[in-house]
């Protein structure tokens, strides 16, 4: 009978009680090293098949004159049998007596047979239609890359045409059982570990989102797959993610941005330097962390006499903003001008603004200081709303509320934002909005003197 224990089958069968205790055991347990219950079932006949009869060899030997010595011969070939590595299905002809070596097949010559094509493996699919695309984006190459790994950490490489529902909703329920911190700092622990370290501690787990994302990454794979008649259907669709932890991210408060400054940075990777400088850009500018930190030397210029960033594509390394409304013109705050963020074009070193930053083997430049803060964030005591996409919330928060005469197509198109009305009028005139009027909207972000560490840039 089949068992399964965290990701794997396993076969069992109770050992007769007359058999008990010449054989030593109550049962039989061994590993089928599958995760896939069709090919364990096949396995597991094979076992069922060599377990029947090392019981009936057992029986006739308990009636012979030298039962002992032919037993030890059996508790051998038991001990083989719970060690046994098993051959795939696909060579699994019949049972096997477990007592005596397998004879050997008389040669036969037969035609020689066209060699079928090898099936296309998970690994194998991500690297030809994501990692290979050329038109695929820098974020959607690193989430799949990433929602691809989690499943090969879990089930090993698989031809795609057998990872069906079955598969999918236990990767599902997998990744609502990792705890949110998973990726985040280095570990040497399986996958399966990591659920049951969360489950211990109590820690916060994944949320639905983020189980959710990494399942529409693998969608959208599949969704190539179907198309090219590669597999039958798409199992990742269709899925519920609502009984996972819901975590709603916020602006950040006076006092929390005064616990920030004054936090000491821990991070070898990436100085504090940039990491204070990073912060300062995304709260007067309320770009996101990926956009500040692949800001290029040109893409800071001055715009109808205005500092400027320029948020767009960069097409020597495949860069682009999240979305078309992401490519816009965002005025230097005067603090930042303040910051002497203006003279980096001069004094960094490479085509990067923002020093002190490595680029990912994804392609991702922030990845590490990314990490360095939800670290930095979680051992100050700050709340799990609280992220780096915090600075953005903050941002768009005070322009709501702001005194000042700023219309609302004024902040959408300094932020990126899809217009809220999506009118042939509205469309015309965000990409009409004058420089000036994206000033005055820049100038209404204001903080505390204590929200800053000053001196570190």
């Amino acid at each position: 009978m089949l068992r399964v224990r965290g990701t794997t089958y396993h076969f069992r069968r109770i050992v007769p009680p007359a058999l008990r205790t010449a054989l030593n055991r109550r049962e039989i347990w061994v590993s089928l090293k599958t995760g896939y219950q069709n090919e364990a079932r096949k396995r597991a006949s094979l076992l069922h098949a060599r377990t029947t009869e090392l019981f009936m060899q057992a029986h006739s030997t308990l009636a012979e004159p030298d039962a002992l010595s032919r037993l030890e011969g059996l508790l051998v070939s038991l001990r083989d049998l719970q060690s046994v590595n098993l051959p795939s299905s696909a060579q699994e002809t019949g049972s096997v007596p477990v007592s005596a070596p397998m004879p050997k097949p008389q040669t036969v010559k037969k035609p020689a047979k066209t060699p079928k094509a090898a099936p296309l493996m998970l690994s194998g699919a991500l690297k030809r239609f994501v990692l290979d695309n050329p038109h695929a984006s820098a974020d959607t190459k690193k989430a799949t890359q990433r929602a691809v790994d989690l499943f090969l950490q879990a089930f090993g490489d698989a031809p795609v045409s057998i990872i069906g529902g079955e598969k999918a909703g236990v990767f599902r329920d997998l990744l609502f059982s990792l705890p949110a911190s998973l990726g985040k700092r280095k570990s040497s622990l399986t996958l399966e570990e990591e659920a049951q370290r969360a489950k211990e501690g109590g820690l916060p787990t994944l949320s639905g989102k983020s189980v959710k994302n990494h399942m529409m990454r693998l969608s959208a794979l599949w969704n190539q797959l179907h198309q090219r008649e590669l597999v039958a259907r798409n199992p990742w669709t269709g899925w519920n993610f609502e009984n996972g932890q819901k975590t709603v991210r916020r602006s950040w408060t006076v006092k929390e941005l005064a616990l920030l400054a004054s936090a000491s940075w821990h991070s070898k990777s990436v100085p504090e330097q940039t990491f204070r400088l990073v912060t300062l850009i995304a709260a007067y500018s309320g770009m996101r962390l990926g956009e500040t930190c692949t800001l290029r030397k040109e893409d800071l210029q001055t715009v109808d006499g205005i500092p400027c960033f320029l948020v767009r594509p960069h097409s020597d390394d495949g860069w682009t903003p999240k979305t078309d409304a992401s490519t816009r013109v965002v005025p230097v705050h005067p603090k930042l001008i303040e910051a002497r963020v203006l003279a980096l074009k001069d004094t960094t070193d490479g085509p990067y603004l923002i020093p002190g930053l490595e680029t990912s083997k994804q392609g991702v430049r922030g990845a590490t200081l990314g990490r360095a803060f939800s670290l930095l964030k979680t051992r100050i005591g700050l709340p799990a709303e609280i992220t780096f996409h915090s600075f953005r919330h903050t941002v768009s928060t005070q322009l709501r509320n702001a005194d000042a005469n700023i219309r609302e197509v004024w902040i959408d198109r300094l932020l990126g934002h899809e217009a809220t009305h999506k009118s042939q009028g509205t469309t015309t005139y965000l990409t009409g909005i004058s420089t000036a009027n994206l000033r005055q909207t820049i100038e209404a972000i204001s903080y505390p003197e204590t929200a800053f560490k000053k001196g570190t840039f």
